[in-house]
C-alpha cells in the first residue's frame, strides 16, 4: 500500500526545524542544575551538563557571549558547582541534540557564594590589591567626608550622629545607592566615580549594616574591587558587622569593624585635640620662659664681667707700669753687676799691668755692656707693644670706643638704669643721655616702635 505523504523531511532538515521550533518557543529561560563534565578546550568556550537528580541537558558557554568576563559576578565555573543559567534553549542539528546556550551564570545556595567569595578573594591577593603598600593613610582633620550607603537606615543616621559629636565642623556628603540587590554594585562604583568628579572629598566611607552573605553580594563585586583599588581618595570599608568580611574590606585602605567605628576612625575627637593643644601651648610657654630666664642669667653675668671697661684697661696699665719697673731695677741690677766685674777686671789688671790685655778687656767688656743693653731694649720693646696692642684691644671694647663712633647711651634718672628699647620708657620721664664727650639731661615726649 502507498502512503500519501505530503511532505518528506529529511534529518538535517527535521533537526532544523526542531531549532527553529525550540528557539522561538522557549526564548530565553532561567536554569537552575549542578555542571559535570566541564571542558574547556582551546577555543575558548565552556562545554559542561546541567543536571539535577533526575535528568541532565547540555550547555554551551561561548566565548563571545562574555564567559571570560563572568568573573564579574565573583564567580568561576567549577565541577560541581551549583549554578542558575540564563540561557537560549536550542538544538545542535548535525547531531540532533537539544542544548543551552549560556548568557550569563550565578552561582546557587550559601556554599556556591563562599566559593566565589574564596576564588575572588584569592586571586585579587595574588594581584597584590590587597598588599600594605598600596593602602593610603586617611587625612588627620577632613574636611569633607564622603560617605556610599543607603539614604535610609540606622547606619547613616550614626554616622552622621557620630561625626557631629566628635568634630561638628566637619562636612558630610552622601551618595545614596541601593546595599542590597543585583543594581547595587553599579550604583557603588558610579557613586565613587561621582565623588571622585566632585573633587572636595577628603575621605570616603563605604558602608551598610549586617546581612547574610547574599545580602553582602554587592560588596564582593570584582569591578567594585578594583574601583576602589585605583582611587585617589583613601577608603574605608564598614560593611556589616565586625564578623562580616567582604572584598571590600580587603582591598580598602581600612577596614572599620562597623559603620559607627569608621565614623569615629575617620575624624578624631575635638574635646580631644583641644586638650592636646593646650597642653602643648603650656609646655611651649613653659619651656620659652626656662629659656628666657637662661639667657638672662647669662646676660647678667656678661653685664657684670663687662660692667666698666674702663677697670680693665687700669689693670692693664698698672700691669704695664708693674713690667716698666721691674724692667729697670733689671737693668740696674745688670749694670750694677757689670760695673761690678769690671772693677774687679780693672784690679786684676792693676795687678798684672800687661797694656794689651787691659786694652782688649776694655773693648771686650764695651761690647758686652752694649750688647746688653741692646738685649734689654729689645725685650722692653717687645713687652711695650704686646702691652700697647693688649690696651688697644680692651679700649675697642670700651662702651667709650662706640661713643665715639657717635652713638649714646641713656640711663633712666634718678635709677641710672641703661635704656635698651623704646618700650621701657614713659613719657615725661627724664634720662640722661650721655655722649662721647658730656652728657646731657632729656625728657621723653613721644615714643616710637614699643
Amino acid at each position: 500500500m502507498t502512503v500519501q505523504m505530503k511532505e518528506i523531511l529529511t534529518v538535517s532538515q527535521l533537526n532544523e526545524n526542531i531549532k527553529y521550533v525550540l528557539e522561538e518557543t522557549f526564548g530565553f529561560v532561567w536554569v537552575e542544575g549542578e555542571v559535570s563534565n566541564l571542558r574547556r578546550p582551546q577555543s575558548g568556550h565552556v562545554y559542561f551538563t546541567l543536571k539535577d537528580d533526575k535528568s541532565q541537558i547540555r550547555a554551551v558557554y561561548f566565548r563571545q557571549y562574555g564567559w571570560t568576563k563572568n568573573r564579574s559576578a565573583d564567580f568561576e565555573l567549577e565541577e560541581g558547582s551549583s549554578v542558575l543559567c540564563r540561557a537560549r534553549l536550542s538544538a545542535y542539528p548535525p547531531r540532533g541534540e537539544y542544548q543551552l546556550i549560556i548568557q550569563s551564570v550565578e552561582p546557587r545556595g550559601v556554599g556556591a557564594l563562599q566559593k566565589a567569595f574564596e576564588q575572588l578573594k584569592a586571586k585579587l591577593s595574588a594581584e597584590g590589591l590587597f598588599d600594605e603598600q598600596y593602602k593610603k593613610e586617611l587625612p588627620f582633620i577632613p574636611k569633607r567626608i564622603g560617605v556610599i550607603t543607603s539614604p535610609t537606615g540606622s547606619v547613616i543616621r550614626d554616622i552622621l550622629n557620630i561625626t557631629k559629636r566628635r568634630f561638628p565642623a566637619v562636612d558630610i556628603l552622601i551618595a545614596p545607592v541601593k546595599v542590597q540587590g543585583s543594581d547595587a554594585a553599579a550604583e557603588i562604583i558610579q557613586a565613587l566615580s561621582n565623588l571622585h568628579a566632585n573633587g572636595s572629598v577628603d575621605v570616603i566611607i563605604i558602608a551598610r549594616g549586617g546581612g547574610s552573605l547574599e545580602d553582602l553580594a554587592p560588596f564582593n563585586d570584582e569591578s567594585l574591587a578594583r574601583k576602589i583599588f585605583s582611587s585617589a581618595i583613601p577608603i574605608v570599608s564598614a560593611v556589616g558587622h565586625e564578623t562580616d568580611f567582604t572584598i571590600c574590606d580587603f582591598v580598602a585602605d581600612l577596614r572599620a569593624p562597623t559603620p559607627s567605628a569608621a565614623a569615629e576612625l575617620v575624624v578624631p575627637q575635638r574635646l580631644e585635640l583641644l586638650t592636646k593643644i593646650n597642653n602643648l601651648k603650656k609646655r611651649a610657654i613653659a619651656g620659652y620662659g626656662r629659656y628666657m630666664a637662661d639667657r638672662k642669667k647669662y646676660l647678667a653675668g656678661l653685664q657684670e664681667r663687662f660692667k666698666d671697661p674702663r677697670r680693665l684697661l687700669i689693670d692693664w696699665q698698672i700691669h704695664l707700669d708693674d713690667l716698666q719697673q721691674r724692667m729697670h731695677r733689671d737693668m740696674r741690677h745688670q749694670r750694677q753687676c757689670l760695673g761690678n766685674k769690671l772693677q774687679k777686671l780693672e784690679l786684676s789688671l792693676k795687678h798684672s799691668s800687661p797694656a794689651k790685655q787691659v786694652q782688649e778687656i776694655r773693648v771686650l767688656l764695651n761690647n758686652l755692656q752694649k750688647d746688653t743693653l741692646n738685649t734689654w731694649r729689645s725685650y722692653w720693646a717687645a713687652h711695650y707693644e704686646r702691652l700697647r696692642k693688649n690696651a688697644a684691644v680692651l679700649s675697642s671694647l670700651s662702651p667709650l670706643a662706640v661713643l665715639q663712633r657717635g652713638y649714646s647711651i641713656t640711663r633712666k634718672l634718678p635709677s641710672g638704669e641703661i635704656v635698651r628699647q623704646a618700650g621701657a620708657l614713659k613719657t615725661n620721664e627724664e634720662v640722661n643721655i650721655q655722649l662721647a664727650k658730656g652728657n646731657f639731661h632729656a625728657r621723653i615726649e613721644k615714643i616710637y616702635g614699643e
